[in-house]
């Protein structure tokens, strides 16, 4: 059954000779297999990074970042001036030319010189603690932190933010910033009153001196009555008071708790009522945890006893544990009742302090009443003389800026406050983008080597892009023998995944041909190690349980393996054949230089005969082809076991002389890139490919990397019936 997750992003690769575009649709099911199948090698790479960046992250120096305001006037506003007016309309123009005063070199340099060598040592505070000791701070320009002013989106605003590493020096440079900008402002409309301004300030000093001396004689007289001030005097008493009289209120109604609790505790004795029914009691320091012993004690009593008899040594030691546990809870209820009593007594000693303390308060405020008419007095003349005074001075103000404020329309909105915490490092933000970085590393490899990995493991790989039929998949054998291996097929008795799974083998390779028997089939692969002696040996075994007289050849002559599997002699074969005169008259069964051995019921071995370094002498020569005609008289098929394609050049010689070709593949082995170029100089050379075999996969990568369940269904089949 087909996948019917929806087609992810397709990735292209070419089929085989016609360079048609074959496209593979991978599907979430296919994602999945890449990052599973590649987990061990994405994800400690994708930990040591996010681990990394976020160590490297959360160990970067703290920085604090402190925020001032100034606002715009709003067009149409009258400011706090009198007679003055803005009706100006902001535009972009202005709030970036405001922007870059405040960024200016300029306005840079006026704050630095403004700094006192108190702020001075707050600036080098962060940066001594890196130097060693005695080192020259670096210069305050260096030390002022990054500055930036922009602007607030659908308002106002200009926001002027200043991040640095001591907190209070990222206030410090941000206010300076404004006063500093604001000054520029005053300075730069120009224009002054100067007559006005001396008028005003001697008037201003005439009316100070009398503000000074208003205020000496109210200080005089409060030193002299021990005074704040009247009203914080008062304010102070009557809040004492206040507080007093709500603490008496609360000692008296926890007079009267604990007085309840003890007549309680004197009601319950006169009754001989059970005291631990007073929840005070109850719960008072270890009587809950010995209720719960004695309870424990009585149930495991009550189990003793009706298992054994009163004078048993188990009763008897825990009829002594409940007597010990009583005692302990009647000293625990005494104690309580003890601590009651004394809460009590401390109640009492409490209500009668709190009564003392709230009379002198109340002695103390009658007699600061007593003093408001002569204090209410002094204090009245201090404060028009101050009002006059500040009058004057404002005026003083307003007629030194009168002509500057009305072309000011920028003003401070809020002061920056000292920050309480670094604003970097975040340590959740760092650890989300951790996570994140970590995160996509992991796909970006897991994927990234799944889409550069060009080695064969899936049926698309075979039918797509090599452009071939997909013969079968052979699982992991590797549970077996390797004497076993190539003999899985010689009976029904043999491993049932693989005897299963050759006997697919056998039933595709003869839906693919097109030949009618007899006829030659030659095996390869691309390089060595792939498994084409073990395909070779079972499908020559599968043909033979099915009546078909099957021949087994060993072609390679540099490495010859299959007497070995089989157990036989390798002094006859191909290459004795060849150099004692390669005759071909009489029985070819009972040629003594061929030495045809027979394994089973319709199964013959011909062996190598040998090793040759150049066995491109014999393959080429007439006699080879004349060789595999005779040998095809004499059996239904002869299955030819030849070099990899990829080692030497023997196979493509030995595919001539064949009529078709079986490719075998092992899973995750070759590159797919390899595979198609022999397999388009195969049908050059106009063989018939029946197909490719699929081997080594395990039953887990049987089932994620194909469609074909074969396995899983044979084993749960077969499975049920025995």
């Amino acid at each position: 059954m087909a996948d019917t997750n929806p087609p992810m992003k397709p990735s292209r690769a070419y089929a085989s000779g016609d360079d048609e575009i074959a496209v593979e649709r991978r599907t979430l099911r296919d994602y999945y297999i890449i990052l599973r199948e590649r987990l061990w090698i994405a994800l400690p790479i994708a930990l040591v990074v996010s681990v990394g960046f976020f160590y490297w992250q959360v160990r970067k120096t703290p920085i604090y970042q402190a925020v001032a305001s100034l606002q715009f006037e709003k067009p149409e506003t009258v400011v706090t001036s009198q007679g003055v007016v803005d009706p100006s309309v902001r535009s972009g123009e202005d709030i970036n030319t405001y922007i870059h005063d405040i960024d200016s070199n300029r306005l840079r340099n006026s704050v630095i010189q403004s700094f006192t060598p108190q702020e001075r040592a707050i600036l080098e505070r962060a940066a001594l603690q890196r130097l060693p000791a005695g080192a020259t701070p670096p210069p305050v320009g260096a030390l002022i932190g990054s500055v930036d002013a922009e602007p607030m989106r659908n308002s106002y605003l200009i926001t002027i933010t200043v991040r640095h590493e001591d907190p209070e020096a990222a206030a410090l440079v941000a206010n300076r910033y404004v006063d500093k900008f604001m000054d520029y402002l005053f300075e730069s409309v120009g224009g002054k009153n100067e007559e006005a301004v001396t008028y005003l300030r001697a008037r201003a000093e005439q009316l100070r001196k009398d503000a000074e001396s208003s205020e000496k004689q109210l200080q005089d007289y409060m030193r002299e009555h021990n005074l704040v001030s009247l009203d914080k005097s008062i304010d102070i008493v009557s809040d004492r008071l206040k507080s007093v009289n709500a603490a008496l209120t609360t000692a008296k109604l926890d007079e009267l708790s604990v007085e309840e609790l003890v007549k309680q505790v004197e009601s319950f004795k006169r009754e001989g009522r059970d005291l631990l029914e007073i929840s005070y009691i109850a719960s008072h320091g270890a009587v809950p945890s010995l209720k719960t012993q004695l309870s424990e004690a009585e149930q495991q009593q009550a189990i003793l006893t009706d298992r054994y008899l009163e004078k048993h040594p188990k009763v008897i030691e825990n009829a002594n544990r409940i007597a010990i546990t009583k005692a302990e809870l009647a000293r625990a209820v005494e104690m309580a009742i003890a601590d009651l009593d004394a809460r009590r007594a401390a109640a009492r000693d409490t209500v009668a302090g709190l009564q003392k303390e709230y009379s002198a308060q109340e002695t103390q405020e009658l007699s600061l009443r007593a003093l408001s008419v002569d204090f209410n007095s002094l204090q009245s003349r201090a404060t028009v003389a101050k009002n006059y005074y500040m009058e004057i001075l404002d005026r003083l103000n307003q007629t030194t800026t009168f002509k500057n404020l009305d072309k000011i329309a920028l003003h401070p909105l809020d002061r920056a406050v000292v920050p309480g915490a670094p604003v970097s490092p975040n340590v959740g933000a760092s650890l989300r983008t951790s996570i994140g970085l970590g995160v996509i590393i992991f796909l970006v490899i897991a994927i990234g080597l799944g889409f550069i990995d060009d080695r064969v493991k899936s049926a698309w790989d075979v039918e797509s892009f090599i452009g071939v039929n997909l013969l079968g998949i052979i699982p992991q054998l590797s549970s077996i023998a390797d004497e076993e291996k190539v003999s899985l097929s010689e009976s029904p008795t043999g491993s049932e995944s693989g005897n299963e799974a050759f006997l697919g083998l056998y039933s595709s390779t003869k839906i693919q041909s097109k030949l009618d028997f007899p006829k030659s089939i030659l095996v390869t692969s691309t390089i060595p190690g792939e498994g084409k002696t073990l395909i070779s040996c079972n499908l020559a075994a599968c043909f033979a349980r099915h009546g078909k007289k099957t021949l087994l050849m060993d072609c390679d002559l540099r490495r010859p393996m299959l007497h070995r599997h089989f157990r036989q002699q390798n002094n006859s074969g191909i290459i004795s054949w060849f150099e004692r005169g390669a005759r071909l008259d009489g029985d070819i069964l009972t040629n003594a230089d061929l030495g045809i051995v027979k394994l089973a019921d319709n199964l013959w071995l011909l062996t190598s005969g040998g090793r040759s370094k150049s066995p491109t002498e014999l393959l080429e020569n007439p006699l080879f082809p004349e060789l595999l005609e005779r040998l095809k008289k004499e059996f239904e098929l002869v299955v030819i076991d030849s070099p990899p394609m990829g080692a030497v050049t023997d196979a493509m010689l030995i595919a001539e002389r064949a009529d078709e070709v079986i490719y075998v593949c092992r899973f995750n082995r070759a590159y797919r890139k390899h595979i198609r170029l022999y397999i388009k100089a195969l049908r050059e050379g106009k063989n018939e490919i029946l197909g490719i075999v699929l081997n080594g996969l395990s039953p887990r990568r049987i089932e994620y990397y194909s469609n074909y369940r074969y396995y899983r269904s044979y084993k749960k089949y077969y499975g049920a019936q025995s």
